[in-house]
């Protein structure tokens, strides 16, 4: 199927956006790398601000598709899908996640805001539905399940930037970081369907084993 001019200017804008960041790349630039007119190019885009609207829209809508989804039944298979999701759009869109000044750009800062508190509240939803269905236990103290749900939403969202800070080789998976700060709190029943659903494999290799020998640590 031939791709229309307007979404090549699109495909082409976001490759140079997460190449470069936002705020280095120019209509000029975009329409160079295209090896079309500038002119041609403010046909379809006047300006960046344009583009980026329209970028994130479709981002928007892909989010939205994956939560109606979701709320038609708010399990942890559907955690599994939105963590996914997150995995798979911080790689298409990264230089919209690694740039503070675009998530606070006036045209999309109440949309991520919006879509932050919307995420956060998903979470939620999946330990509820765990609760009632069994397989999470009550929450033990105050504080402890809105703190699990936001902090999927953060390691989630905040995912790939760790990774350019630390190094794109390390290992650690965020879904099974999530899934360990729940593991804890699962009922006989809810280790079972967790199993039935990842496999034993998956619950064995979290992460890293972890040292228990305070010489690893500090030189006495």
């Amino acid at each position: 199927m031939k791709i229309s001019t307007r979404d090549r200017i699109i495909n082409t804008a976001i490759k140079l956006f997460n190449k470069k960041g936002y705020a280095s790349v120019t209509l000029h630039g975009i329409a160079g790398e295209m090896n079309m007119t500038r002119g041609n190019l403010t046909y379809h885009f006047k300006d960046k601000d344009q583009l980026l609207k329209e970028i994130t829209d479709g981002m928007w809508e892909a989010i939205m598709k994956q939560r109606n989804k979701s709320r038609q039944l708010p399990s942890f298979e559907n955690l599994h899908n939105e963590v996914q999701l997150y995995h798979k759009l911080q790689q298409q869109y990264s230089f919209l996640f690694l740039d503070t000044h675009i998530v606070t750009h006036p045209l999309i800062k109440e949309r991520f805001r919006q879509m932050t508190e919307q995420t956060i509240k998903d979470n939620k939803a999946a330990i509820a539905f765990a609760i009632a269905s069994g397989n999470m236990q009550q929450e033990p103290y105050k504080g402890i399940y809105h703190n699990i749900a936001f902090n999927t939403w953060m390691l989630a969202f905040y995912w790939r930037s760790q990774k350019i800070i630390r190094g794109e080789k390390n290992k650690e998976n965020a879904e099974a970081m999530i899934w360990s700060m729940l593991i804890p709190h699962f009922t006989k029943k809810g280790m079972k369907a967790f199993i039935t659903f990842f496999g034993k494999d998956y619950l064995d290799n979290l992460g890293e084993s972890f040292e228990d020998s305070i010489e690893n640590y500090i030189s006495f």
